[in-house]
């Protein structure tokens, strides 16, 4: 559940491209892609960008913390077929996140199922008998001087919470995760978890489109 305290910032739309069957955004950190339960959870992502392209609907999901790219159909064509890709696994995703402590090796595959865990939602936990299948890879950038590392996370699955569980589990959680790092690592004023790059075909020619929005931290 969302906390009451929910506040998501004023940034303006930052949209990153625009065509007459798709609009890409760059969401800040703090705000909901869609609207929680309740009046004080309406403001989201998709209602502000509907303010500006009324025929805005939705394809795919950020977490309310997490910040970066999103992409919105503005046709029912763009919205089919986007969303079968999404489903096909044929998008290709790139995140930026800052973890705690030093992440050995420099690239690695992480194979752990999730499922929700019931007693905690929205929680996930890895869960060899009932978790669905998830793979996340993952590439170091750099190691921090200050005890963290600057990754590059690939999801190979879309899980819920899918790159905050694996990192967890690698016992480096990201930065700043108000559910899933615990003491010094949760000390940080945001999730450190950026949508960095998108890749998808374009629902009307067909050509591969590879978008990308700056990391904020």
């Amino acid at each position: 559940m969302i906390d009451s305290s929910y506040s998501p910032p004023d940034d303006p739309i930052r949209v990153v491209h625009t065509d007459h069957e798709v609009v890409l955004v760059d969401k800040p950190a703090g705000l909901l892609s869609v609207p929680g339960k309740g009046e004080d959870l309406a403001d989201c992502m998709i209602a502000r960008l509907q303010r500006v392209f009324p025929e805005a609907l939705l394809v795919h999901r950020l977490d309310r913390d997490t910040s970066g790219l999103m992409v919105f159909a503005l046709t029912r064509h763009a919205q089919r077929v986007l969303s079968a890709q999404f489903e096909g696994r044929q998008t290709k995703k790139t995140y930026i996140a800052r973890l705690w402590g030093h992440l050995q090796p420099k690239t690695g595959l992480v194979d752990l199922p999730l499922i929700v865990d019931w007693p905690n939602r929205p929680l996930q936990h890895v869960d060899h008998e009932n978790g669905k299948p998830a793979q996340t890879d993952w590439r170091v950038q750099r190691l921090e001087p200050e005890g963290t590392t600057r990754v590059r996370l690939y999801p190979l699955t879309g899980r819920s919470h899918q790159l905050r569980v694996h990192m967890q589990a690698l016992g480096h959680p990201i930065l700043g995760d108000p559910l899933y790092a615990t003491g010094a690592a949760r000390d940080f004023p945001r999730l450190m978890l950026h949508s960095a790059e998108l890749r998808f075909r374009h629902p009307d020619s067909g050509k591969g489109m590879t978008i990308s929005a700056p990391c904020p931290f």
